[in-house]
C-alpha cells in the first residue's frame, strides 16, 4: 500500500504543479492582451475601431480562460490514467540511465 499512496502523492503533486503553470500562464496571457490592447489604444482612432478592438480582446480572453479552466478540469478528472503514465515513463528512464 505505500508504494501506491506515493504514487498518489507523485499524481496530486504533478497535477497540482500543471494546475499553478496553468492559471500562471492564464494571467500571463491576460496582461499580454491588455498590454497590447493599451498600445493599440494610444496609436488607434477613438471611437468604434477602439469599442471592436476592447471587445475583440475581451471574447479572447474569455475563451481563453475558458479553455484553460475545461483543460484544468478534465486532467483532475483523468489524472490517474495522465499522469501515472507520465511517472512510468520516467521512472522507466531513471532506471534505464543508472
Amino acid at each position: 500500500m505505500n508504494a501506491e499512496n506515493s504514487m498518489r502523492e507523485r499524481i496530486d503533486k504533478m497535477f497540482s504543479n500543471d494546475r499553478l503553470f496553468a492559471y500562471a500562464l492564464l494571467i500571463g496571457a491576460w496582461l499580454a492582451v491588455w498590454f497590447v490592447v493599451s498600445q493599440v489604444a494610444a496609436l488607434g482612432p477613438p471611437g468604434n475601431f477602439m469599442g471592436l478592438v476592447y471587445l475583440s480582446a475581451l471574447a479572447l480572453c474569455v475563451f481563453n480562460t475558458a479553455s484553460i479552466i475545461a483543460m484544468v478540469k478534465h486532467y483532475e478528472h483523468a489524472k490517474e490514467h495522465i499522469y501515472r503514465q507520465d511517472i512510468e515513463h520516467l521512472d522507466a528512464i531513471a532506471v534505464a540511465n543508472k
